[in-house]
């Protein structure tokens, strides 16, 4: 399973680097948070923030090109929803790193455990 998940990792790497690119920004964390509890017009999108709507559409294209928004026209108005499948994707890299990490700390502790008790034993001869 590790090599499963391992080669995943990496043939995924391209999309990965996007959607930790674009989960970087504050801005476009927030609009995924708004986006949450369904779709939105850009124009909604725009409201809470104080940037302009060419700023806000430059977001929502970094957030479309990581496929973590589809945007869909409908005569002048766009309309945005999430997609929050490269964000599995994401948490998967995460996952897995983070067992390798704990499996690493796991092994240190028990080094420091077993030094401790070596030296432990060493004082008392």
């Amino acid at each position: 399973m590790v090599t499963n998940t391992h080669t995943t990792i990496h043939r995924n790497a391209h999309n990965l680097d996007q959607t930790f690119g674009a989960l970087a920004d504050s801005t476009r964390r927030a609009i995924l948070v708004r986006l949450a509890s369904g779709e939105a017009t850009v124009g909604e999108l725009a409201w809470p923030f104080e940037i302009s709507r060419p700023a806000i559409s430059k977001h929502l294209r970094v957030l479309e090109n990581a496929g973590l928004v589809r945007r869909t026209v409908d005569g002048r108005i766009s309309r945005c929803e999430l997609d929050a499948a490269p964000m599995r994707d994401a948490s998967e890299w995460v996952e897995f790193y983070r067992k390798y990490w704990e499996g690493q700390l796991d092994l240190l502790a028990s080094y420091f455990n077993e030094k401790k008790k070596t030296t432990n034993e060493e004082k008392e001869k």
